[in-house]
């Protein structure tokens, strides 16, 4: 649909789902130009030229969930299991602040030996040892299992609701056993408790149309998230999305990078003050521009991994990770040069966003 610029809404924040419909539909260069223009100007008045890089860390691969479109899941056979020690994390931990970054990332499928108990242990212990910024994204837990690691020392927290369609994300998250999934309900129990709360999507999942899409964005807003994932479906061949070719549906969103692009800078529009990674997935599919374009387009973060070599290649959500077989320190390389040909530069600290930081100030009475 190449409805021209001059017919498009503006993009004035936020946008409700009829305008964000207009504007993932269209095909027109020149609107698609103003929207990545725009996206860039927003990034810069909510969160500056900084670029945040945090240390992710993927410590398990092991899952007792069977998500549809997910490698980890636990009917995958055909994948080594590993699971990090505490030393392990630690030891990366303090790789991350040795390289001077703000953040360490903790990842991983649901994993139930890391009990809230040793969790909680690990919060306090990064805290103590390294001053670290945490984010954790561990999957579904318990409110109580999020309080306490909240109280040890955890600053944020990652759970992408993946897609605001109820019988899609049903057929791509199957439930536990007497346990219903409510990530919507998750997201509000952990910004009552006080995290900087991320949340987010897939683009292209099969079934997923353009009308839900638009919802989905609408939602961040909504939400008033702190933090934003996006990424493009990849299909995986040990999953059951993945396995054949997809049924053919009614308005499917195309699964492409220029895609993801596109749901990325609406991603900025709606929430101005969002930290918004370029993330591995938008590399994986474009391994020279991805990165870059994604940093031009909306983003301003980065996360490097520092998950040991010997675990990472087993850490295979979809297949052809982008940055597999690189150091973090080449990585680093990398992101230097192509920071500096943008004109954007390395951030320093935590880097907590500035909707969050206003949030605690209220919450605390100051001005």
């Amino acid at each position: 649909m190449k409805t021209p610029l001059s017919d498009l809404p503006p993009l004035t924040e936020p946008l409700r789902a009829e305008a964000l419909l207009a504007w993932l539909k269209t095909s027109d260069s020149e609107a698609l130009e103003h929207l990545w223009a725009r996206a860039d100007e927003l990034r810069r008045q909510g969160v500056g030229d900084e670029v945040h890089l945090r240390g992710l860390v993927e410590i398990s691969n092991r899952c007792t969930r069977q998500c549809a479109y997910c490698g980890l899941r636990a009917a995958n056979r055909s994948l080594s299991r590993y699971s990090m020690s505490d030393e392990e994390i630690l030891e990366c931990a303090h790789r991350i602040r040795d390289h001077g970054w703000g953040t360490v990332v903790l990842q991983s499928g649901e994993d139930p030996t890391f009990t809230s108990e040793r969790v909680e242990a690990l919060m306090r212990r990064i805290k103590v040892e390294t001053g670290l910024a945490i984010t954790l994204s561990l999957g579904e837990r318990t409110g109580e299992e999020l309080r306490a690691w909240k109280q040890a020392g955890a600053d944020r927290y990652l759970l992408r609701f993946e897609t605001s369609d109820r019988a899609l994300f049903q057929r791509i998250h199957p439930p536990l056993p007497g346990r219903d999934s409510d990530r919507l309900g998750l997201l509000k129990v952990l910004r009552d408790i006080g995290y900087e709360v991320g949340s987010g999507v897939m683009v292209g999942i099969p079934g997923q149309g353009f009308e839900s899409l638009a919802r989905d964005l609408e939602l961040f807003a909504e939400l008033e998230l702190d933090m934003i994932g996006l990424g493009p479906f990849i299909p995986h061949p040990d999953t059951p999305l993945g396995m054949r070719e997809p049924p053919r549906y009614p308005d499917q969103v195309p699964a492409t990078v220029d895609m993801t692009f596109r749901v990325l800078a609406l991603a900025r529009v709606q929430r101005c003050e969002a930290n918004l990674p370029a993330t591995t997935a938008l590399a994986t599919l474009d391994r020279e521009q991805g990165r870059i374009l994604g940093l031009q387009r909306g983003a301003n973060v980065v996360m490097p991994n520092v998950t040991p070599r010997r675990h990472r290649e087993f850490y295979s959500i979809y297949p052809g990770k982008a940055g597999l077989h690189e150091t973090a320190e080449q990585t680093c390389l990398q992101i230097d040069a192509q920071l500096a040909s943008i004109g954007r530069y390395v951030a320093a600290g935590p880097g907590h966003s500035p909707a969050f930081r206003r949030r605690i100030r209220e919450q605390e009475g100051i001005p």
